[in-house]
């Protein structure tokens, strides 16, 4: 077996550090071919659906991938910008940030490069874009703030996949988590704050964070505890009590039963009891998506809504704020 390594190596260049900053990853195109390749190559994973893969394959091949590309596409397009996918195009904006943040602080050279599990750019190329930066120290921050094995577990395969073809294996220092880190806290609490001040305080503020199904929770993956202490944590933040703020869980996909509450349930609940206006917050989404842009800044308002609510206001991601760049780079320095 051949291993690859850096172009031109040379012992006597200076080494740097490198930061793969990653999210889960994006189509190319609103477009039904570009979502049936991302949606093949995202559903296909393991980490992701956890069914015997012969079964899996023939529901994914047979129906999935025939089916969900063209409605997917037709989401996808009410959220696209002139930049393309919201998603990448915050994600270059972070990069930039955070890099120029890290190199402020005098820790010596430092580059940083923007990965999607999948779609593009891949974890491949940002690993290798790194590596030929003279990067021999490497930091994987994955852009998800609570830890699950369908997320953040995800991109440590595609990492160890990668680095395992390399003949110089760089240190390596995985960041599986940031949920309670001080600076993503109060970055939470401060745009809530900022949107109050704008728009006034709802009766509730609903977290709402993406599901996942109850049985991966039961088999011991931490991501709701996560989710919990995050939302407990902003809570305290704010000075609310327990009625005026709660989490609930959204995305859910299949018939198998997913952690609860589930956000559109929760929404149309408070609908129909007579709440009249309230604020949603995507903690676990570190930039605005599809999820977040469509699934909950539309479908779930008019569910409030059509319940009988009056008033649903969608507070944005963190995004590429200076608040949320201090966090990150928080983050990275506890680990640098």
């Amino acid at each position: 077996m051949s291993f690859s390594a850096k172009e031109n190596f040379d012992h006597e260049q200076e080494r740097a550090t490198g930061i793969l900053l990653t999210n889960l990853g994006t189509p190319d195109a609103p477009t039904r071919a570009a979502l049936q390749d991302y949606l093949a190559e995202f559903l296909w994973d393991p980490r992701v659906v956890e069914q015997p893969r012969w079964l899996w394959w023939l529901i994914l091949n047979a129906i999935i991938l025939n089916t969900r590309p063209a409605k997917s596409a037709a989401l996808y397009e009410k959220v696209w910008t002139d930049e393309g996918s919201p998603l990448l195009a915050t994600g270059k904006r972070q990069r930039e940030k955070l890099e120029a943040a890290l190199q402020e602080r005098g820790i010596g050279a430092v580059h940083v490069e923007l990965a999607m599990r999948y779609g593009n750019p891949s974890i491949r190329k940002g690993l290798e874009a790194l590596r030929e930066k003279n990067c021999d120290r490497m930091i994987v921050l994955p852009l998800y703030p609570q830890y699950s094995a369908t997320t953040t577990g995800s991109t440590f395969d595609a990492v160890a996949k990668v680095l395992k073809e390399w003949r110089r294996v760089p240190r390596l220092t995985f960041i599986d988590a940031y949920h309670d880190q001080p600076l993503y806290i109060e970055a939470l609490a401060a745009s809530i704050r900022d949107h109050w001040k704008e728009n006034g305080k709802a009766e509730r503020l609903l977290l709402s964070f993406h599901g996942i199904p109850e049985s991966y929770f039961e088999n011991g993956d931490p991501y709701p505890c996560h989710c919990r202490k995050t939302a407990r944590l902003v809570r305290e933040a704010l000075g609310l009590d327990e009625t005026q703020l709660q989490l609930a869980f959204q995305s859910r996909f299949g018939k198998e039963p997913w952690v609860q509450p589930y956000t559109d349930e929760t929404l149309e609940k408070w609908g129909k009891e007579g709440v009249e206006s309230v604020d949603v917050i995507c903690p676990g989404f570190a930039a605005d998506c599809l999820e977040t842009l469509e699934e909950i800044a539309m479908e779930n308002r008019e569910v409030f809504l059509g319940a009988g609510g009056k008033r649903y206001s969608y507070i944005p991601a963190l995004n590429d704020s200076d608040a949320h760049v201090q966090a990150l780079t928080q983050v990275v320095l506890k680990e640098s």
